[in-house]
């Protein structure tokens, strides 16, 4: 995945919504240990590479995924963050999409320059059902950050944030099932009731995928296949547009970066029926979902 950044990888479990971690499947499947937490040395500077012309691979304007494969507030991962931040601040052109289950540990692990926050950072927090949403989402409020939105995945349990949304802070929601061994059953009432308070306050709102089982009308659709799930849900129609969601991006020097100098995502045929065309970097023609 060309949008996703894992400067380390592995994790430990905190809340419900980690039991059937994704990750710990995948490296269990490949007999490896999600526990183990280490550097992707490789790939830790991901951001910065650039090709034969002497130009960055990530362009201006594409979104990365932090850690999608750990958690960039990790105790562990200490020791490797100041640098990931330094990375980050080295490319004000790129928009840094941040997630995390640990917003207690957020402000005690922020750069010494921080101040209240970077334009092109997107600062989000798991709300994998009502307790979670009630224990994480005030800490989001009171955290530095220019951008901030939530999580709702796996999506394991009823979730009600219009409280929440009434204030204006929450620029996007995200929902999404749960995969892979033990998924547990996701309802329609429930991404519903997201959406339409989403609709209701002008928030930008994605139904991703629905999980391996998802319960409509009474009915349970079983789908292993992400392609399927993630063209379900875009059939459902719940996504919300919301109000634009506007990141200052400069260059290197600081200098305001126009539209035009932006990345302009490429959508193929398939690209048009899925449920994560709205915050997705666009199809890299890797061939892949041709058959």
């Amino acid at each position: 995945m060309h949008d996703i950044w894992n400067p380390w990888h592995g994790c430990k479990k905190i809340s419900e919504g980690c039991k059937n971690c994704y990750m710990y499947y995948l490296d269990r499947y490949r007999n490896q240990d999600g526990s183990n937490i280490y550097k992707v040395s490789n790939n830790f500077d991901y951001p910065l590479h650039k090709d034969r012309k002497g130009n960055y691979k990530i362009k201006s304007g594409e979104q990365l995924r932090v850690c999608m494969t750990s958690d960039f507030f990790l105790e562990e991962a200490d020791e490797w963050r100041k640098d990931a931040w330094e990375i980050i601040r080295q490319r004000p052109d790129v928009i840094f999409f941040i997630l995390t289950k640990r917003p207690e540990r957020v402000k005690e692990n922020l750069p010494d320059w921080w101040g209240d926050g970077l334009e092109n950072v997107f600062f989000n927090v798991t709300c994998e059902n009502q307790k979670r949403a009630d224990e994480r989402i005030p800490v989001l409020f009171s955290l530095p950050f220019k951008h901030k939105g939530i999580m709702v995945a796996p999506f394991i349990g009823s979730v009600k944030i219009e409280e929440y949304l009434k204030e204006g802070i929450i620029e996007q929601v995200i929902a999404g099932g749960e995969n892979y061994d033990g998924a547990r059953p996701l309802k329609f009432e429930w991404v519903k009731t997201l959406s339409d308070d989403c609709k209701k306050y002008n928030t930008r709102f994605i139904f991703i995928e629905t999980g391996n089982i998802f319960v409509k009308d009474k009915k349970i659709y079983k789908m292993r296949s992400k392609h399927i799930q993630t063209q379900f849900a875009s059939k459902l129609n719940l996504n919300n547009e919301g109000k634009t969601i506007e990141y200052k991006l400069t260059d290197e020097l600081g200098i305001p970066l126009r539209k035009e100098d932006l990345y302009v995502p490429y959508f193929g045929e398939k690209c048009m029926k899925c449920g994560n065309r709205m915050i997705c970097n666009g199809c890299s023609k890797c061939g892949k979902c041709i058959n």
